[in-house]
């Protein structure tokens, strides 16, 4: 992934190429003009449209002002001496980030079709109608012809205010990337963007069973009330997904939805998010490894106060899920409403789940496992030097699920149902301030082992990573402890 983002962010910022030209947009310009100074800019996004766009242009709008109507930039940048030209789209001027406003009247206020070696950078986008409409977005990136779509990045975009569907099969979203036909994405870059208030998800991906895009690398997003799901990869080959937050999903729609997931897709590495606030219980959960997926990581995650639950696990015989590590994540109060912690629904082949840390909190009674059928129950899920603190009451629903193999754990507390291979602590405390996490990864100092919880030995895990969850190493041979914490007792 390292090589992958070098080669994004390798001319992201550079200066225009030779030849290339810089073009203006305020709302005092106008679109017989050349654009190519402040003083000479266009006026409207439809004069925009119709320029045929180089590799090095850059599109600048106007800070402070107001563009209605639909963006569609034409042209593609290119690759020269191995490094990417791209062309840009961004702001100029000093104040407010220039806004672009679909207002409803168009189904996405910036269409990106069949355009690679773009950059959009610094703007605002909204699309909010009188009513919701089936499929309106804020962004859409589109795919449709042969053969990749390279080198498109999103960065710093302040999405809000998009009103579409609700319902799953004519949903809306705020930032949408579509691959059709035989057409995919290759260099697929999303950051450090603010999505509001986008109904009805937030970061997302279509494509037709089978298709894989790659390099595509979602980071460091804020995405705050969203109707639906958060963040979805789909149809993509080793996707990283990374250092996002996502406070309050699910917030609007009457069906299923989940914090970050992937579909369709293989080998996906989700890690380093904070998910919070998911409503409701259809499904509700931080974390899901969903169907036609592969090898899906979740490691090094901080989810809390979800009302679904901190992690599903879910397939049918139709749509396969096979061998998702879940390792090194914090879960504190997860399945409020007496939902559950973990959910595994359906045939999910060869699970495991080693190395976590999970709170359940006062007053809380809920499964901490719960295995369920879908035309089919899951098997082969193991579980391995997990730490279960339970502060309220909890327990294991395992139905007709086979295979279930348990080595390690720990439990503090009351855990009804407790299978072999999960002992009992003593009295003394594990954690140092168990419950206490806040927002952000840095309020989670209290979920550090004690020295009594340090004494509590692991078994080896072959492939385990190279960290914990706090950055500390772990050993060649796998986990000296239970739970996220690897470290040493004395941090």
């Amino acid at each position: 992934m390292v090589l992958v983002m070098a080669f994004l962010l390798g001319a992201a910022s550079g200066a225009p190429a030779a030849g290339a030209l810089s073009y203006h947009v305020s709302p005092r310009g106008n679109d017989s003009n050349p654009g190519t100074s402040p003083a000479q800019a266009w006026k409207t996004l439809a004069r925009v449209n119709r320029q045929a766009l180089r590799p090095g242009d850059r599109v600048l709008f106007e800070r402070g002002a107001r563009f209605t109507g639909q963006l569609v930039p034409q042209g593609s940048g290119t690759v020269v001496g191995g490094e990417p030209v791209p062309v840009t789209i961004g702001a100029y001027g000093e104040g407010p980030r220039p806004r672009v406003d679909g207002e409803g009247a168009c189904r996405d206020t910036i269409l990106v079709r069949n355009v690679e070696f773009l950059e959009i950078t610094g703007l605002e986008v909204t699309n909010q109608g009188p009513g919701r409409k089936p499929g309106r977005t804020g962004i859409r990136l589109v795919a449709d012809d042969s053969g990749p779509r390279r080198h498109i990045v999103l960065r710093d975009l302040f999405v809000h205010d998009v009103n579409g569907d609700l319902r799953k099969d004519h949903e809306g979203h705020g930032i949408l990337f579509e691959s059709l036909g035989t057409g995919f994405f290759d260099g697929l870059l999303i950051e450090e963007c603010h999505l509001l208030k986008t109904d009805r998800n937030g970061i997302c991906g279509v494509a037709p069973a089978g298709t894989r895009s790659r390099n595509v690398v979602i980071c460091g997003n804020l995405l705050e009330d969203i109707g639906g799901d958060g963040i979805k990869p789909w149809g993509c080959a080793g996707a990283l997904v990374e250092h996002n937050r996502l406070r309050g999903g699910q917030m609007r729609c009457n069906d299923y939805a989940a914090g970050i997931w992937p579909w369709d897709c293989d080998d996906t590495v989700i890690q380093f998010n904070e998910v919070s606030g998911m409503r409701g219980d259809r499904d509700g959960e931080a974390f899901d490894s969903d169907g036609l997926c592969r090898r899906s990581l979740f490691q090094y995650n901080y989810s809390h106060d979800n009302e679904g639950g901190f992690m599903l696990v879910c397939a049918t015989p139709e749509y396969h899920c096979e061998g998702t590590l879940i390792r090194y994540n914090i879960s504190q109060n997860d399945g409020i409403k007496s939902a559950r912690v973990f959910h595994l629904g359906g045939p999910v082949r060869n699970t495991h789940i080693y190395n976590n840390t999970i709170y359940v909190g006062p007053g809380q009674d809920v499964p901490l496992l719960s295995f369920t059928e879908d035309e089919g129950w899951p098997e082969g899920t193991r579980f391995t030097n997990n730490l279960f603190h339970i502060a309220g009451r909890a327990r294991c629903e395992f139905g007709r699920s086979t295979n279930n193999a348990f080595e390690s754990n720990v439990v503090q507390g009351d855990l009804g149902g407790c299978p072999e291979g999960v002992r009992p602590a003593d009295g003394s405390s594990l954690l140092a301030r168990p419950g206490t996490g806040g927002e952000g990864f840095d309020s989670l100092a209290g979920y550090r082992l004690t020295a009594a919880g340090a004494k509590l030995q692991g078994v080896a895990v072959p492939d385990a990573g190279p960290r914990d969850f706090f950055g500390d190493p772990v050993p060649p041979d796998g986990p000296r402890s239970i739970g996220a914490d690897q470290g040493p007792p004395d941090h």
